[in-house]
């Protein structure tokens, strides 16, 4: 098994240094020294470098971008409090800028400890009755417990008991918004809520946003094997949460994010990915995001998901179209499972180059 181990962390440490090439010798990925004229290099395609890859979101939100570069130059909250009130509750947006603003803040305590963040302190202090303030700081909560400590440790359990106790002031202060009640979702998870407390939130999410994407991911999580329930109530979830989705709805792609949470740790199956269980995910997934408008805002997440899929079952051509799209912002699974997503994503795009160059693609004969 040490050496299984070994041989996996080698093959990953070699895609990340490559740079890995591909050429059309006996039709599968090469690895040439640096700077030689064979090597594949991700920024022939205008990709942008590991570097300058955004963590915080999962694609482009141009308002939200600059509101967070001004709160984070001047450490004044009141523009992410205006940037929340003009966001309409119900929707997908709302739940990602809060997401953004918490796991900006969370970043910078992590690399500032005692001063980083304190925007969303103070602007818990000075507008305490402010909705969005509120929920931010739920979801700081959330993000906190589970970047400092570990599952099921006092340290967690206490900074989850408060993240639910602000969960429940945020929820008075709008009555109606989801946002609250999605951000519960992983309360409920890492508190181990029993399944009726659990069918009690999620019937509270239903009523408010009942298609909404962001709050079915927090649901197929906490019904997922490695949480309260099993492979079988994942996927029936996921399924199910398909079958009713509306026309355009990226719910449709639910069911490769249940393969995703079950994927195992190490897989020894000669292609796995090209399974027919995997497959009929991975097309379900790739339907969904052809059908969805252009500017859906969970878009990006599905796309990122397909990176990794489409990668692993060596469609390269598709994971390069996925890559086009998406390509700057890793804030989203799979990449924000890893401590250092940036790096994750650059992997697998390297791979991506790579497996494109091998069938005979080049920046040329990518679509743009």
């Amino acid at each position: 098994m040490e050496i299984l181990w070994f041989l996996i962390a080698l093959c990953m440490l070699a895609a990340v240094i490559g740079p890995v090439v591909l050429r059309r010798r006996g039709g599968g990925i090469r690895l040439v020294a640096p700077g030689s004229p064979d090597a594949a290099d991700p920024a022939d395609y205008g990709f942008v470098r590991q570097e300058l890859l955004d963590v915080r979101m999962p694609g482009p939100d141009q308002d939200l971008e600059d509101v967070l570069e001004v709160v984070q130059r001047s450490q004044d909250w009141r523009a992410a409090a205006q940037l929340l009130a003009g966001t309409p509750g119900e929707g997908e947006v709302r739940w990602q800028r809060v997401q953004a603003f918490a796991g900006a803040a969370s970043l910078e305590l992590a690399g500032r400890p005692g001063e980083g963040g304190r925007w969303l302190r103070a602007w818990r202090a000075d507008s305490p009755k402010d909705a969005g303030g509120a929920q931010v700081h739920a979801e700081f909560l959330v993000q906190q417990a589970w970047r400092t400590s570990t599952p099921g440790t006092d340290d967690f359990r206490i900074i989850l008991e408060e993240a639910r106790t602000v969960c429940g002031e945020a929820a008075l202060l709008a009555p109606g918004d989801p946002v609250p009640c999605i951000t519960e979702l992983a309360v409920a998870r890492g508190l181990a809520y029993s399944e009726p407390e659990f069918d009690q939130l999620w019937a509270k999410v239903l009523d408010r946003a009942p298609d909404h994407m962001g709050a079915h991911l927090a649901a197929l999580s906490y019904r997922s094997e490695k949480w309260h329930g099993s492979r079988e109530a994942a996927d029936a979830f996921a399924t199910a949460a398909a079958a009713r989705a509306p026309q355009g709805s990226l719910l449709a792609a639910l069911p490769l994010f249940a393969v995703y949470e079950h994927l195992p740790e190490v897989n020894l199956v000669n292609g796995f990915y090209q399974s027919a269980v995997v497959s009929r995910a991975m097309e379900g997934a790739l339907y969904a995001v052809h059908a969805a408008r252009p500017d859906d805002p969970m878009l990006a997440h599905v796309r990122h998901l397909l990176v990794l899929f489409l990668v692993r079952a060596e469609r390269w051509s598709e994971a390069m179209n996925q890559l086009r799209h998406v390509d700057g912002h890793v804030g989203a699974l799979p990449w924000t499972h890893s401590p250092d997503p940036a790096a994750d994503y650059a992997v697998y795009r390297a791979l991506a180059v790579a497996g494109y160059e091998a069938n005979g693609g080049s920046p040329a004969t990518l679509p743009h």
